[in-house]
């Protein structure tokens, strides 16, 4: 029982200490993947190894080896990282490309419905204008 009080306590004590670092590890990777995905607009493995070596930056602190071995791991970390992601985008029945495509073609359907509803409205108003304004014409010449 002891043991285990001593483990919660100095978890609980420098937890903060790790608990930062992954948090800006777990930021960069994420913002450099999604940023190429996007950039590029296809997910693969290449985005996650290159956010992964991105990501190891944060171990500049600790020299130019720290930094090279950061990058190797950081590397080797987000290939089965971005695997596994991808492989889970797969089961799940839609990629997140597939799910970007499509919200875009569904927004640009629902624009293009609207503006030619618009279109529409439009026309009808010219056509209903410009029956007003023969009107009182036709009965002057039938006078």
């Amino acid at each position: 029982q002891s043991a285990h009080r001593a483990g919660l306590r100095s978890f609980i004590r420098y937890g903060w200490r790790w608990s930062w670092r992954v948090a800006v590890f777990v930021t960069i990777f994420n913002m450099v993947s999604t940023g190429l995905s996007v950039y590029r607009n296809k997910t693969t493995i290449s985005n996650f190894a290159s956010a992964g070596g991105e990501a190891a930056t944060t171990s500049m602190r600790l020299g130019l080896q720290g930094l090279a071995g950061g990058v190797v791991f950081g590397t080797v970390f987000g290939i089965p990282a971005g695997g596994l992601l991808m492989i889970m985008q797969k089961l799940s029945g839609e990629t997140l490309q597939e799910k970007r495509n499509r919200e875009r073609r569904e927004l640009y359907e629902q624009k293009l419905a609207e503006w030619q509803s618009r279109l529409t409205m439009t026309e009808l108003l010219g056509q209903t204008e410009s029956n007003v304004q023969e009107g009182p014409e036709m009965v002057r010449e039938g006078e």
